[in-house]
């Protein structure tokens, strides 16, 4: 494949079969919801854990390519990678009462997945909306987080694309085929993603949707719409909890034609946290899809140096099985 090394993305995956590298986790939240994630383990190592969180609408299949990657043995950094579906996403139980679709809740219900699995001062990789998420479990509960990734979010999220996303959500016809939900994902996204092969599309929608009898299904809860429907004028400014992060080892991931975080805010943050880690993903807007070699590789290294000396391993490990 020719380009820039940045633009080189992990070879599409309908064009060999999808590995099955990881192990299907299931859990119950504390107000009794059936919620899903996966595992990807990373035998003997024993450097930090990595917990994914993804974007509103979104779910653990975004984390594939970083997931594998992170955790692929044949890497002496492997790590083991947990990828969260967050209540009414992927393969997680909707709730009855779309109120409990809040930051709080699903916070909540990711501080019990690291409890059941025996983590903390694990290192997050949280997409769009989840980076919220983030922002809150550092100020809340300190000890869970150990390092953060954030993927295309920031304290300030500008009202264009904030707007865009709540224009969707809810909004997207479900097609009747895997080829037409391939040109819809693709026609509502290449805007954003103008350097995205042809095969990949395929993929990605496979990662919107679920799959039931062969054919797409919704991959999330049309009653988000509800709960996103309660914001109400410009998303308030989060700098406060953005600085929760200055103890810890951050990283924050732009996509050079983003609508979300703006280079401003995106240079602000890097004022505000002068440790911060800051990488751009060229010709992709919001959210940077995680599976271009540079962005794999860039976030690699973080952990790596996130996780110190490397005579120095992070304990514990998890106790998934």
């Amino acid at each position: 494949m020719h380009g820039r090394p940045e633009q080189q993305l992990i070879p599409a995956m309908t064009e060999r079969p999808v590995p099955h590298n990881w192990h299907d986790v299931f859990f119950t939240s504390q107000d009794g919801l059936r919620l899903y994630a996966r595992y990807y383990p990373a035998p003997s190592s024993r450097r930090r854990p990595v917990l994914c969180l993804p974007g509103l609408t979104r779910n653990s299949r975004d984390f594939h390519a970083l997931a594998s990657y992170l955790s692929d043995p044949a890497n002496p950094q492997a790590r083991d990678v947990l990828a969260l579906d967050c209540r009414g996403r992927g393969r997680s139980q909707w709730d009855d009462n779309w109120r409990n679709y809040t930051l709080d809740t699903e916070m909540q219900d990711a501080l019990d997945l690291l409890t059941i699995a025996g983590m903390r001062d694990v290192a997050v990789v949280a997409s769009s909306w989840a980076g919220l998420t983030a922002m809150m479990m550092a100020c809340l509960r300190p000890a869970a987080i150990g390092a953060v990734v954030l993927n295309d979010i920031g304290p300030v999220i500008e009202r264009e694309g904030l707007v865009r996303i709540l224009a969707f959500v809810g909004r997207v016809p479900l097609p009747a085929t895997w080829d037409e939900a391939t040109a819809l994902v693709r026609d509502i996204s290449v805007r954003a993603f103008p350097s995205i092969p042809e095969p990949h599309w395929a993929e990605i929608a496979r990662q919107w949707f679920n799959e039931d009898h062969g054919r797409p299904t919704p991959g999330y809860d049309p009653q988000l719409s509800k709960s996103i429907s309660l914001i109400d004028g410009p998303f308030p400014p989060l700098w406060p909890q953005f600085e929760a992060l200055a103890r810890m080892p951050a990283m924050a991931i732009r996509g050079e034609l983003s609508d979300v975080l703006s280079q401003e805010t995106f240079e602000e943050m890097r004022l505000r946290h002068p440790s911060l880690t800051a990488h751009t993903v060229r010709g992709q807007g919001h959210a940077p899809l995680l599976r271009d070699r540079a962005t794999l590789m860039a976030i690699a290294d973080f952990l790596r140096r996130a996780d110190g000396l490397d005579e120095q391993p992070v304990e514990p490990r998890l106790r998934i099985a």
